[in-house]
């Protein structure tokens, strides 16, 4: 439980919270708000997302008497959880099939036998059965079937799986998709079950196709939207892309959250398929496959709107797939989601929006790049002015053909003359000191030191002057100066000393000698060795300042945000 909020009331909490701590799902506690007038006023948040006092929401729970046993809910979610252990969709999937039926029927019943969408599923227990229709009696089996699947989503977002759509990519899809005519056809080739394809677009009105590989997950999907009301819409099985259910259909939208990562998609089987027309995708690239087969399957001035995993938008083995793309004019949007929106991991992931052209001269002229990886992931989906850039199709084509919302939104709102200032009068300031940082030097007049008197650093390590407790050695006394120390161990002589025959250089160089000196001409040499590290630093980042500024400089003078000065 989180303290959302300083507030008169106490802390503030979610739906969800109050969900988790009475034990029952999300749509619980919405149906509570409805059916219960006495129930907690929202005493924050937004309109989308209140927020109640916890101490009135605990006290209603304990008026109610909600949340002290474990509900009816909970019981039929455990119970199918002994009876189908992983196979929890074909349990929700069987529970549908009982939902569907409505009261007539029970197990052994003719409708039973084949085990199709009629009927009471075969092995399917008298408790599990009784417990189902006496929740659908209480609440309704739409009410049963959302708060089941609701109970899968959170199941399997804390599993860390990306087998069901997250409600966050749900919600950034029906977002992107706007306004959605009632006599659209929306087809989604991998809707697993249904609820990217049943919650895109106005409940009625509009015809949906899907099609899904997994047989359990096409028939709850079938049942789902029979029992949440949903008209007009037709679920095939089968694998999409080797076994396509609807060749002839085009649809005015097209949903997609295909699988991520699957090597083994068919592409041996479908070099020569038709769908390819942007090119062939390789083994690696099946994100490019799915995509190209929902757009062959999109009507002229239809969308496409496909969830990507990040990396598709720069893979050198895509290239060519998004070059094409580019420069027909299909993709018109790229927006980068924010992290946290797919349910596995925290990465962000990409909507890519592309639209079949009615005619030439219809296809887009540019891509409008939209970076929404510094929003919260359940914050607005709205972007800011320097969150988004609109890019010409050329300065898209070049060796890469890299995608990343966020590296085209950094260009287009780039400060080019207050960073080219700033870097250029850091270079200068960094020149100036260097200069002044080499030491006055003389010669010596004689070989040098270490043909004097000297000592080893083993011998002043074992006498206890020397310290290895920091990445290079130190002086443990007062006796040594530490400067002095590793100037000496850096010295030409003592380099041959502390390099092995492999040519590796070790500084602790124990094996090394350094001369024997009064203290006051160790801190000299030391105060020259010091001048001789800084100005080896200061002599990096000046050629590191020299490359940047000379990059921005020239990029600027090439796209017009910079020119020659007077």
């Amino acid at each position: 439980m989180t303290d959302k909020a300083a507030s008169p009331t106490g802390p503030l909490v979610s739906g969800s919270e109050i969900a988790r701590f009475a034990g029952v799902t999300r749509a619980a506690v919405s149906n509570w708000r409805r059916r219960y007038d006495d129930f907690p006023q929202p005493a924050g948040g937004g309109a989308h997302s209140p927020l109640f006092a916890l101490d009135e929401v605990r006290g209603w729970l304990d008026r109610q008497r909600k949340g002290q046993d474990v509900s009816d809910e909970v019981q039929l979610w455990q119970t199918l959880r002994s009876s189908y252990g992983d196979e929890m969709i074909r349990g929700l999937a069987d529970v549908a099939q009982v939902l569907s039926s409505g009261s007539s029927g029970s197990p052994g019943s003719p409708g039973s036998e084949d085990g199709g969408e009629g009927g009471i599923p075969d092995g399917l227990s008298e408790e599990v059965v009784r417990r189902v229709r006496a929740l659908a009696g209480d609440t309704s089996p739409r009410e049963v079937v959302t708060g089941l699947v609701e109970r899968l989503t959170d199941s399997v977002r804390r599993a860390g799986s990306d087998q069901i759509t997250s409600p966050r990519v749900v919600r950034a899809v029906c977002h992107f998709a706007g306004e959605v005519a009632s006599d659209a056809a929306i087809f989604d080739p991998a809707c697993g079950i249904g609820t990217l394809l049943l919650a895109v677009g106005p409940q009625r009105g509009p015809r949906r196709y899907g099609q899904e590989n997994d047989a359990d997950s096409a028939r709850f999907a079938r049942l789902r939207a029979q029992l949440t009301g949903r008209g007009g819409v037709e679920i095939m099985t089968g694998d999409s892309l080797r076994e396509d259910r609807l060749p002839e259909l085009k649809a005015d939208l097209v949903v997609c959250d295909p699988p991520v990562g699957i090597s083994d998609w068919g592409r041996e089987e479908l070099l020569l398929d038709s769908r390819w027309e942007l090119g062939t995708p390789s083994r690696a690239e099946g994100e490019l496959a799915w995509l190209q087969h929902a757009y062959a399957h999109t009507a002229p001035g239809g969308r496409v709107l496909m969830v990507m995993s990040a990396s598709v938008a720069y893979r050198k083995a895509g290239r060519r797939i998004r070059a094409e793309l580019v420069r027909r004019g299909v993709l018109t949007q790229v927006t980068a989601l924010p992290p946290g929106t797919a349910v596995s991991h925290a990465l962000p992931v990409h909507l890519w929006h592309l639209r079949r052209p009615l005619s030439p001269g219809d296809a887009a002229t540019s891509v409008r790049m939209v970076d929404l990886t510094s929003n919260d992931a359940d914050g607005p989906l709205e972007a800011r002015s320097d969150q988004c850039a609109e890019v010409a199709l050329i300065d898209l084509l070049n060796d890469t053909v890299d995608l990343t919302p966020g590296r085209h939104v950094l260009e287009t709102h780039r400060e080019y003359a207050a960073e080219y200032q700033s870097l250029r009068g850091e270079l200068a300031e960094q020149v100036r000191a260097l200069a002044e940082l080499l030491p006055a030097l003389t010669g010596a007049g004689n070989p040098g030191v270490l043909d004097g008197p000297s000592i080893s650093v083993a011998d002043l390590a074992r006498a206890g002057l020397v310290a290895y407790d920091t990445p290079e050695p130190s002086s443990a006394s007062d006796q040594l100066d530490t400067e002095f120390l590793r100037g000496f161990l850096r010295s030409a002589v003592n380099n041959r000393r502390s390099t092995s025959a492999s040519g590796t250089f070790r500084l602790d160089g124990k094996g090394a000698r350094i001369p024997q000196m009064d203290l006051e001409e160790q801190r000299r040499y030391g105060a020259a060795f010091r001048a001789l590290r800084e100005f080896e630093e200061r002599s990096r980042r000046v050629a590191e300042l020299s490359r940047e500024v000379t990059a921005l400089a020239r990029d600027g003078l090439g796209n017009g945000a910079l020119r020659p000065g007077d």
